[in-house]
């Protein structure tokens, strides 16, 4: 039998998920199970002279991992682990703590051996505590995480590769490219320039320079980005 390997959860400051944080959290116990959700998104359409509809892509959600750990302080485990309330406020620390050098949340990577390994962001962290002392200290808690994938504008415009508005986009500049001019050609309208120049963070989005690449971040419904 091989050696046991245990899961680790690393934060992370950036979103292409080079730059940690601190120290991994590593599981005293590995999940019994691991719930991997992957869906499609289809908009239900009707033709005028058809009673059937038809199903028309919309979006491919990001994926999303959920499972429960077991943090087990009562010695039985790891005798050198034994502080119920420091082990979860590392866990916090790493998944689910306001980091203000980013100004959010850490970026978290999950790693389970060679077998499984999923970057994204924290979304549920709910706690159950399961055994206390007598005088109502807790011993052990389990610990439900869920985690959403995250994939970076960037790498994200590279892969879809499509003229669709509902994707990201990456958009390189040439002489004589306007704002209005490339959210027309994008979105099929002028109207995006002032949220395209917050995004993308520009000050003086009337004269673009040639050269420069801009993201252009999906439409979403109510026709906001």
């Amino acid at each position: 039998m091989g050696k046991l390997v245990k899961m680790k959860i690393t934060a992370y400051q950036d979103e292409k998920f080079s730059n940690s944080v601190g120290s991994p959290y590593t599981l005293m116990l590995n999940p019994e199970s691991l719930k991997w959700d992957r869906s499609i998104e289809y908009n239900e359409q009707q033709p005028l002279d058809s009673g059937a509809s038809s199903s028309k892509y919309k979006v491919t959600p990001g994926e999303r991992l959920s499972f429960d750990i077991v943090i087990d302080c009562t010695g039985v485990i790891d005798s050198s682990r034994v502080d119920l309330p420091a082990e979860i406020k590392q866990l916090k620390a790493v998944v689910y703590e306001y980091n203000g050098d980013i100004h959010r949340p850490n970026f978290v990577g999950i790693n389970w051996g060679s077998s499984l390994t999923f970057l994204g962001l924290l979304t549920n962290f709910d706690t159950s505590y399961t055994l206390f002392k007598p005088d109502g200290t807790p011993l052990r808690a389990k610990i439900s995480l869920k985690f959403s994938s995250f994939v970076d504008p960037v790498t994200a415009a590279k892969e879809g590769g499509d003229n669709s508005p509902d994707l990201t986009h990456l958009v390189d500049v040439i002489a004589g490219d306007s704002l209005p001019q490339l959210s027309s050609r994008i979105f099929n309208t002028p109207d995006y320039y002032i949220q395209l120049a917050e995004f993308n963070q520009l000050n003086k989005f009337r004269n673009l320079i040639p050269g420069t690449t801009l993201v252009f971040p999906p439409i979403i419904s109510g026709g906001q980005q």
